[in-house]
């Protein structure tokens, strides 16, 4: 089977390699479409991140090199020994976390935050191929009301819904969402799937503000507009319920910072390259917090698949497709200019 093998960094190779079978509690899968995820450009341009480059990950047994691709749906093709509740012809979306079951938040329901917590495709062999083999507590079930390539999207869609609920708002609250990126856009979703309607979304970008525009969504421009004094003028200086940086630069954190309520939270859902500067004194003199947040578990999987299954989920004008073959040319070189939004990789062409 053909699939994109990871060599380090700027080494992405499209090889045939040997098709999985799985083991006792393993699910087979033949992949539809697996989403290209900002971590794959982090690790491609400047990595091994993530990966293990030489010791292999505790959990895995794997190292570099490996098969990557964590956002991605399929069909079951086969089942390994004790696997009695998932069959061949399924339609399922992975949730791509190993954990171990053991330290302190894996007994407390938080495997998102296992102390050896591993990721399918960064240190195992992932989705980015025709076929790839997982563990059944990685495997849900997609309802027939879901087309099987938006089943890629539910990972993505799950971090973000993981960061609206740590968010801890309501219908009747308001939030602010820095950065129209997918996760940006997942986050419009998920606090609209909540029963918001007081939501805006600040992004610089032209292109990025008229696509999430077009799926209903009201915009910032940072550049032209004076973020803080707005949302202070709009709420009579209470601020927004929530901020949630889908950005990752400074002046997000910070602006965000002066937008949020007392004692409401700003939710870090973006991945921080390098140290920010963080105006910690606005923290202080209105009790606000910094809430991390870090993938999801399997109740927001629950949560994003009934909302999908309900249609609630809109990709156009933000999603395309582009052949295993082009897979750096067509997909990490084009969203690394800006010219894509989202893209899910068909490993069949």
């Amino acid at each position: 089977m053909r699939a994109a093998v990871y060599y380090g960094n700027k080494k992405l190779e499209i090889e045939d390699v040997p098709e999985p079978t799985p083991g006792d509690g393993q699910v087979k899968v033949r992949v539809s479409r697996n989403g290209i995820c900002g971590t794959d450009l982090h690790e491609y341009y400047d990595g091994p991140i993530f990966i293990p480059p030489s010791d292999p990950h505790p959990l895995t047994g794997k190292a570099m090199p490996l098969i990557i691709g964590h956002e991605f749906s399929g069909v079951v093709t086969d089942v390994g020994r004790g696997v009695t509740d998932v069959h061949e012809g399924d339609h399922v979306a992975i949730e791509p976390v190993y954990r171990c079951g053991e330290c302190r938040p894996c007994k407390s329901g938080r495997y998102n935050l296992c102390t050896s917590v591993g990721f399918h495709g960064l240190m195992a062999d992932g989705g980015m191929a025709e076929y790839t083999v997982v563990p059944r507590n990685q495997v849900h079930a997609l309802p027939e009301s879901i087309p099987l390539e938006m089943g890629a999207l539910v990972e993505p869609m799950a971090v973000a819904y993981h960061a609206a609920v740590l968010g801890e708002v309501g219908d009747q609250s308001s939030a602010l969402i820095y950065g129209a990126g997918p996760i940006g856009i997942g986050l419009w979703f998920a606090l609209r799937g909540m029963g918001l309607t007081e939501i805006d979304v600040v992004e610089p970008s032209p292109t990025r503000r008229a696509s999430i525009e077009a799926l209903g969504a009201r915009t910032l421009d940072p550049t032209s507009q004076d973020v803080s004094a707005l949302i202070a003028d709009r709420t009579n200086g209470d601020g927004v319920d929530a901020a949630f940086d889908a950005a990752g630069v400074a002046p997000a954190v910070t602006s965000a910072l002066e937008c949020v309520g007392e004692r409401r939270p700003l939710i870090s859902v973006a991945i921080y390259d390098k140290p920010l500067p963080t105006p910690l004194i606005n923290l202080v003199l209105r009790e606000r917090r910094i809430q991390g947040t870090i993938c999801y578990t399997g109740d927001d999987y629950r949560a994003v698949i009934d909302l999908m299954a309900r249609g609630h989920y809109d990709t156009t004008g933000w999603v395309d497709t582009v052949p295993l073959s082009g897979v750096i040319e067509q997909g990490f070189e084009a969203l690394r200019a800006g010219q894509k939004m989202k893209l899910l990789v068909d490993p069949t062409l």
